[in-house]
């Protein structure tokens, strides 16, 4: 057993003087690793930026492993997470080098010291903890875009029929916002600058974006494109449509929390309240407890 502890340290000593020598290390990465470091550098963590550092000579591994298909997929997962933290594909495989490592470093030195949860809890951490982040982020950035949006629309409505075109109206609007809808909006005026049509700009920002609302947005938009209604009656009916979808979902939730409320208080509030009344009914009965048990 002291053996192997000793050579659990040895292993995290040795791991820990390697990371620092080539976090400090000056070699040359390949171009799109390299660029992959300074994308969202300013909005990384330095404990991120240093994971990044530390695991990025094993990206290309870890991208090789996954297969073209899983890369794909987590190349979709990123965007639709609105790339948290700078977080980049390169970054992704970076920090799942890191972290399985660790993973499996501290499982190891569980298991040696007989805790087996804790070994577990070891493993799905390297395993599973960027996937959680990314998870966690695609939610959040939903509810924020999906949030922002009916309002967004309502403003721009407005702009539009004081006289400004369609173009400049969203400019305009997409200024006074901040957070994920903003930026998926600047992003998608940067194509049309760019010579992308108005179309396939916005076919761009449904697909960036797993959100009903969203697509509603721009099916709509397209819609009465093709069919000339004028814009502003068609960004009111778009709001007025997902204000009632916000309504609907909302009566879905209470509905489905009912149930959940109702299990809690049946097996956790009403048993402590029939204990509580038995308890004050036999206090309140001056019983001599010692007198029944016969002592």
């Amino acid at each position: 057993m002291a053996l192997l502890l000793a050579f659990t340290l040895a292993l995290c000593v040795a791991g820990a003087f390697l990371g620092i020598r080539m976090y400090r290390a000056e070699t040359k990465l390949p171009g799109d690793l390299a660029l992959a470091l300074e994308v969202g550098a300013s909005r990384a963590t330095p404990v991120g930026s240093a994971v990044d550092r530390i695991g990025m000579r094993w990206a290309p591994l870890v991208l090789r492993l996954m297969g073209e298909a899983r890369v794909n997929r987590v190349r979709r997962r990123i965007d639709l997470a609105g790339n948290p933290g700078g977080l980049t594909l390169d970054r992704y495989a970076a920090r799942r080098a890191v972290y399985g490592v660790l993973g499996l470093l501290g499982a190891f030195a569980m298991l040696t010291r007989g805790q087996y949860l804790l070994a577990a809890a070891m493993v799905a951490f390297g395993l599973f903890w960027v996937e959680v982040g990314i998870a966690v982020s695609i939610r959040i950035r939903k509810d924020e875009i999906e949030r922002t949006l009916p309002d967004f629309l309502d403003v721009l409505a407005v702009v539009v029929s004081a006289g400004l075109g369609f173009r400049q109206a969203l400019d305009r609007v997409a200024e006074r916002y901040e957070g994920p809808w903003a930026d998926e909006l600047r992003i998608t005026l940067r194509q049309m600058d760019m010579g992308v049509s108005r179309r396939k700009a916005f076919e761009e920002l449904r697909r960036r974006n797993d959100s009903e609302q969203v697509a509603m947005f721009v099916t709509a938009l397209q819609q009465g494109e093709e069919l000339g209604a004028p814009i502003v009656d068609t960004l009111i009916s778009i709001a007025t449509d997902m204000r009632r979808t916000d309504a609907q979902n909302a009566r879905r939730r209470a509905s489905k929390a009912v149930p959940k409320a109702t299990l809690v208080i049946t097996t956790v509030m009403v048993p402590a309240t029939l204990i509580l009344l038995v308890a004050g009914l036999f206090l309140g009965t001056e019983t001599d407890f010692g007198r029944i048990s016969g002592e």
